[in-house]
Parts: C-alpha cells; structure tokens; sequence
C-alpha cells in the first residue's frame, strides 16, 4: 500500500521519542482544536468569535500548500457571511458566473463529447438558488481559503500554534490532558482543556484514539495529482469552468477511465487527477513524466508547462456512526472521508465545526446542560453518512465510458471508432447519441445537488419538532431543495429591507451569537416574552418583529409566504441558523410556552422546570 500525500509538506523537524524533552508545563484553554483545515480552522474561528477561548494546533508548519478543496457551496458562503469573512472569501474566490461550464472532452485542445452548466450557473438552477440565500457558490483552493479562517479566528483570539503535533489524550471528568511536540525545539508539554476538537483528517489519530465506530472502507481506489502552470486562456476562456474531464482513447487514465484538468486559478494554474490501480504498484512520476501527460490531456504537443508538485491520495468511502466520545469531538475528514465528487468535503466540515461550536460555548457559559452537547452527534452523523454514499455514488455515476463503449475495444483505433459512431447517421449512432442523453443528466447529481448542499434537516433533542413532516422538494429532493420554518431546518431566506429600503436578508437578522425570536406585529407580545426568558435563563435571545414601521419591513411580501405560521405565530431560531421551535399563532402565555421550549432545547427542562 503506498504512502498518501495529505497535502502537506513535512519537514526535517524533530519527532517524538528521539530527541523529545518531556516536561511539566501545563497550558490551559478552554478548548483545544487539533487541525488547520477546514474543520479545525473554523471551530477555531467560530468559537473565538463566542468568546470562547482556544488554541489550535497543526504539526505543519503553515497551512495547506496543495489545492484540494476548492467548492465552496451556499450553505458555507452563508456561514462566512454570518461570521463577517464572506468578502474577504470572495477577493480570493473564482467568482460563480465562471465556475459552471463543465466540459467532457477527448482532450482540452480536442474534440467535445459535452458540456454540462454546473454547481447553479443554468438560468434555471441559479434561480433557485438565489432564491435559496443570499450567497451563491463559489471556487476558493484550499490554499487560498485556509489561510482566511487561520487568520480570522489568530485575530479574534486562538492562539494558533504551527509546528505542533498531537500525541495522545486522556480525559476526567473535569477536562482534557493532551499530550503535544513542539517540532521545533523537540518539547513535549500537555495542554489541559476543557474539550478536545479532533479536525486532523481523514487519518485523524483522535479519531482512532478515542475508538469512534466507522462504516465503510479507506483507500478503495488510487488518485495521482499533478499541479502545474500553463496558459490555457486560448483553449478554455470562451466556456469558462472548474472541471474539464478527459476521455482519452488508449491513455492508461484508469479508474473511471477519465482524467480531470481541475481549474485551480483561471487560466494559468490547473491540477490534473486521474486514478490509477491501487491493487497494483503506484506510478512513479518526474517532471518531465509528469509535464507529458500535462501535454497528453491538454492536448497539445509542445505546451509551455511548469510542474508544481505531484503526490498520491487515496479514494475514501467511511463515515463514523458517532462523532464524539466524553469530552473529545471529531469534525470534518476525520469523520466523513470520501472522493471529491459533489464537492462536499470542506464544507461539510465547516458546516460541522458551526453546528458545534455555539454549543460547546453555551454549556461552557452556563447556559446549556452538557447534554446539549450530545446532539452534535445525533444532527450530524446522519449528515456524513449522507454525504460520504452521495459523493462515492456520483464516482459511480460517471457512465460515459460505457455509454461511448470504449471499455471492450482492445486497441486506440478501436476506442476512437466507437467514440466517432455517436456521429454516424446510423441506428447505433441514434442510440449513442440517447444514452449520452441520458449520461449527462445523471451528472446533475454530482454537480447540481441543490438539496444535498442545502436541505440537512436535524433531529434531536436540540429541536423541538411540531409533528410537521420534514421538506422535501417532490420534484427530487437531491437535486432541489425546498425552504421551510419547520423545526430542524435551516431557517429560511428571503429579502427584507430596513426603514430606509436597504435590502438584508433574513439571515443576516439570526446572528451566530444568540438566539433569535421571530415574529409579525400581530405577535409583538413575543418580544416582551423573550425578553422576560432571556433574562431568567441568562440566555442572549433577540427578536425581530417584521412588518411596516417596524425595523425590518417585508418589502416584497415574500416573508409572508415563507414563514410557515400566522403573523402572531413565532419562530425560533438557534446560533446556527436552524429553527428550533415555532409556534403557530400568539400563546396564550407567550413567555411560558417560549421558556419551556428554550429549556428543552438547552436540554434544562429538568434544571428549571
């Protein structure tokens, strides 16, 4: 089995045992997050913007210097935006309008077999999602977007800590020991926390050491990367995309039988991925092997190409059943480890760090029982799961191969024939020409999952459900989602203005920091409610009241269609922007039916009756 590349760049630095000098200082915080990807990263950032304090540490000695990542989808750009970085994140970002237009090609410079307007760059589906929030998707490398979030939550307070390795942990019930290396000077000390945050990966050693249980299989196929620059403007400026996938007669591309000429800055950095056999030895590569098959997928003999880096990684398909053990949470690749298709991994790590974050501040600010921290399990589990089948199903829905019947030719002359036959005027070719049809519509589910990005829909004992059945969009609910106040989804968006006409949206009013109460002027009696909970359950709880001469004015009637109760009715929404309660019309004692709902979701029923 071959040693995979995660991405970093190890250097001559000491390790543990041999020339580590133990000693007795103890450092303490209140929570210490292993990893600077993207889920370590922001549960650094999301609990320095709490208040929270914490240290985050990497054994590397910066952050990624490989693209990886690079899809970030609305779900993500809404949180950036929640957390006051969106922009910062669109300066560095290929913006949305250029991301979309993904080619199967035989090869960049070559003959198209397709083209496909992805990631909701269709009229249609950008529609749809600028009715669904008011970030749309974007394309930032890994590179690029970690060091954002890195410099982000060092300003706001973690104390971030390069060059420093994780070696174990033990747990009481007052906290967490850990035992790290200073890389640098060879020190090992222990940092004592509060709780432990493993975002270390998809190898994640706090993963393996608090013994989470996981489904599934790593390594179940073999990926080689090769980053380079070229110009390329000629060749892909007039259909501007992320994605261009190679089908190449004869080239040995193995796996799904395609390489992919990956956009990493427009149009000058690319990184190609292609699979080869992990059953067999893996590819051996130099510059000039590599600068080849540059030129063979780009399709052009004498490119002027500069090779970057070139590394191996493996295609992953395991998910952990539970997230977290006593004190001890994993988030992020540690936790759902699966091949790139859907462009959920990073996001789907952001995502769990938001989901965990204000709860862990809410226990440790008195507000919330610790079983509150229980749910980060039950909400999100359910939600690696998802991601890793979709992400392994869409490798397998790549059917162009078999589609053209390139797999049973024996030589190069006979794949390029039966690529050709889609052309001929003959009952094959028709019938090539339908099932390529039907090829590229299946890519809408790697590529245009709308409701895969957008639709996770949490059960737990963080939300108190009405007995309303979850949304769903009956057109295809992975392809489409369908926005609902319904307890556990994600609160809704749409545009609302302020009494000078500015334009917010109704997630820009249910910041990270708090809770917020929802609700129309038929039910402004929910204000003094909240105000009145707020203050026995010392719990920051705001409220916005939308309607005419109000602070927030549904300027164009669409909050009157979405909210999903009557105009005296409430919704409540958590830090993390799911609802967590509503009701449907002004109770008859609006601060009571408010506090017992509140205390069931900070899991305090039994604590204040």
């Amino acid at each position: 089995m071959p040693e995979f590349d995660d991405g970093q760049t190890e250097t001559a630095l000491p390790s543990s045992p041999a020339g580590t000098t133990p000693t007795d200082v103890v450092v303490e915080t209140d929570v210490l997050v292993v990893g600077s990807g993207p889920a370590g990263a922001s549960a650094a950032l999301f609990l320095s913007s709490l208040g929270i304090g914490n240290i985050m540490i990497t054994k590397y000695r910066w952050t990624a210097n490989t693209p990886r990542a690079h899809i970030t989808n609305q779900r993500t750009m809404e949180i950036f935006r929640d957390l006051g970085i969106e922009d910062q994140v669109l300066a560095d970002a290929t913006p949305h309008e250029l991301v979309g237009d993904t080619v199967f090609c035989t090869t960049i410079a070559g003959e198209e077999i397709g083209r496909i307007l992805t990631w909701e760059t269709h009229p249609a589906r950008e529609a749809d999602a600028r009715l669904a929030s008011p970030s749309l998707t974007v394309d930032i490398p890994q590179t690029y977007l970690e060091p954002i979030l890195v410099k982000n939550a060092t300003e706001r307070g973690t104390q971030s800590r390069f060059s420093t390795q994780y070696l174990s942990h033990t747990q009481d019930a007052d906290g967490v020991s850990t035992r790290v290396l200073d890389r640098v000077t060879g020190t090992e000390y222990t940092i004592r926390s509060k709780y432990l945050i493993g975002g270390d990966g998809a190898r994640s050693q706090v993963a393996a050491d608090i013994g989470l249980p996981f489904e599934g299989a790593m390594d179940i196929a073999g990926s080689m990367n090769i980053t380079f620059k070229a110009d390329l403007t000629d060749l892909v400026g007039h259909r501007p995309s992320v994605l261009y996938w190679v089908l190449q007669p004869g080239s040995d591309v193995g796996g799904i039988g395609a390489g992919l000429v990956r956009m990493v800055r427009p149009w000058n950095e690319w990184l190609i991925v292609w699979g080869y056999d992990i059953a067999g030895d893996p590819p051996q590569l130099d510059d000039a092997a590599a600068a080849e098959i540059v030129r063979q997928l780009v399709g052009v003999d004498d490119l002027d190409v500069e090779i970057t880096g070139y590394s191996l990684w493996g295609n992953n398909q395991m998910y952990a059943t539970h997230l977290q053990k006593g004190r001890v949470f994993c988030a992020g690749d540690a936790v759902h480890r699966h091949p790139p298709s859907n462009g959920l991994g990073s996001n789907t790590s952001v995502q769990d760090a938001y989901n965990l974050a204000w709860k862990i501040a809410a226990v440790l600010n008195g507000q919330a029982a610790p079983s509150l921290l229980d749910t980060y399990s039950t909400e999100r589990a359910p939600i690696a799961e998802q991601i890793v089948l979709r992400a392994n199903k869409s490798g397998g829905e790549f059917r162009f191969m078999e589609v053209l019947g390139v797999l049973d030719a024996e030589t190069p002359e006979a794949m390029q024939a039966a690529i050709d036959e889609r052309k001929a005027n003959t009952p094959a070719g028709e019938a090539k020409r339908a099932a390529l049809v039907e090829a590229m519509d299946l890519k809408h589910y790697e590529f245009n999952a709308h409701g895969v990005d957008m639709g996770q829909f949490y059960e737990s004992a963080a939300v108190v459900a009405d007995g309303s059945p979850q949304p769903v969009d009956e057109r295809d609910p992975e392809l489409y989602y369908e926005q609902s106040t319904v307890p556990g989804a994600r609160f809704p968006h749409v545009w609302v203005a302020d009494p000078a006409g500015y334009k917010r949206s109704t997630h820009d009013l249910v910041p990270y920091g708090r809770f917020t109460l929802v609700t129309g002027i038929a039910g402004e009696a929910w204000a003094d409610a909240a105000a009145t909970v707020a203050d026995e359950l010392g719990v920051p709880l705001g409220t916005v009241v939308i309607g005419p001469g109000r602070e927030v004015i549904d300027t164009y009637y669409d909050w009157a269609k979405m909210r999903g109760v009557e105009e005296s009715g409430a919704i409540l929404v958590r830090p993390d922007a799911h609802v967590a309660w509503r009701a449907q019309t002004l109770a008859a004692d609006p601060a009571g039916a408010l506090g017992d709902a509140l205390r069931a979701v900070l899991g305090r029923s039994d604590q204040d009756g």
